[in-house]
């Protein structure tokens, strides 16, 4: 892509991709990019350090719900931040 940016993709799980993001990132931070089944596959596994959501105030009228069945205190998540705004709210769940 312009600028620099190269997507890789790997189909042999989510730990694989993990471990190959983490090797390219050299010591530097890794981002999770995908949709809500992405992020939910990582957070149920514990492999999510810090998640940062910013919720808005739109209702979509259906969509994939994101903590469903997932007991994010039970997997070690604490709210680390919560800061409102007018266009939206900023949670961040850190993993004690």
């Amino acid at each position: 892509m312009d600028g620099g940016t190269t997507f890789h993709f790997v189909t042999d799980g989510i730990e694989a991709a993990l471990s190959r993001a983490r090797e390219a990132a050299n010591g530097k931070d890794v981002r999770l990019g995908g949709g809500v089944a992405t992020v939910r596959q990582y957070l149920g596994a514990g492999l999510i350090d810090e998640l940062h959501l910013a919720i808005a105030p739109v209702f979509l009228g259906s969509g994939e719900h994101l903590f469903s069945g997932i007991n994010v205190a039970k997997l070690g998540y604490v709210r680390t931040e919560h800061a409102p705004t007018q266009a939206a709210t900023h949670i961040v769940l850190k993993k004690r």
